[in-house]
């Protein structure tokens, strides 16, 4: 290679490389510092669209968990408010049977139906106050039990990142749960509570004997029905756990940055860097030679 003053090959090489390392040091020491391989999209741009779709899956199914628990929360609400139901109508029965046997008094019958006037009272308001989020969830406890009720409607739950993932709860389909209210509120009890029968009428204690039975087969089906739910959403959660688990593996490998390649790239470039600006040094004083020649 000629001599010249011009023109040093040995200096616009050592300037390539070094701005080729200084480059891949950059890179590296972006990535060490952001924890991610894709910090912007020309660092990979196939890779930023898989990212970006993955991270909006992982996002939605985080949402969903939530949603999952807070659909069970509001059915675990539900299903505790009937199983006092069915502890009242328990009781309710055994105070029928009790008061249809002739052993008892007067004043004996009379002290149950007070017993019974005060429970029939307590499953109104069970019915009319119990509420999740403020809001009721079975109704105004009348013969219509579901009227503003929350449950009386069909209820969809978001369970997944999806629109098409929802669940759908509808207790009330055939009016199944305003029949199970109303077998226990309004006037399906009959004791002379509303009528001003009394309580020795064997007749009447007889009646809600089997009213009280109707009323234990009603509520046991809409717990069975709450309960299938709450079981099914406990499956969603644990199913939904695994996706996002898996899904935000998936999205690592493809966005976050490999600490132990990183370092070993910066490092690299670091001592290219600087021997390139060593022999960037040295290929500048060669045209200090031409001054040689002249002298």
């Amino acid at each position: 290679m000629a001599l010249s003053i011009f023109t040093s090959g040995a200096a616009m090489s050592s300037t390539n490389a070094l701005n080729k390392s200084n480059s891949i040091l950059s890179t590296a020491m972006e990535r060490l510092g952001t924890g991610k391989r894709i910090n912007s999209a020309a660092d990979d741009a196939a890779g930023l669209q898989i990212a970006t779709r993955l991270q909006g899956q992982v996002n939605g199914m985080g949402v969903a968990q939530r949603n999952v628990s807070d659909a069970t929360a509001m059915l675990q609400t539900a299903e505790g408010a009937f199983d006092e139901v069915t502890n009242i109508l328990y009781r309710m029965k055994d105070l029928a049977t009790q008061a249809s046997n002739d052993t008892n008094g007067k004043d004996d019958r009379t002290a149950v139906k007070a017993e019974l006037t005060e429970l029939k009272s307590e499953l109104t308001n069970i019915m009319t106050n119990t509420k999740y989020a403020g809001e009721t969830l079975f109704g105004d406890g009348t013969n219509n039990a579901t009227t503003g009720g929350k449950l009386g409607g069909s209820l969809n739950f978001q369970i997944g990142s999806a629109s098409s993932e929802t669940l759908t709860l509808a207790l009330n389909t055939g009016n199944k749960l305003s029949t199970a209210v109303s077998s226990f509120t309004g006037t399906a009890l009959e004791l002379g509570i509303d009528t001003g029968v009394a309580a020795t009428d064997v007749t009447a204690t007889q009646k809600l004997m089997g009213d009280v039975q109707t009323a234990l087969d009603n509520v046991g089906s809409i717990r069975s029905a709450l309960g299938a739910n709450i079981n099914r959403l406990g499956h969603t959660s644990a199913n939904l756990a695994n996706m996002k688990d898996n899904t935000t593996l998936a999205l690592g490998n493809i966005r976050d940055a490999d600490f132990a390649s990183e370092a070993t790239n910066m490092t690299r470039n670091q001592m290219l860097a600087q021997t390139s600006m060593s022999m960037l040094k040295q290929a500048n004083s060669m045209s200090g030679m031409v001054m040689s020649l002249l002298g």
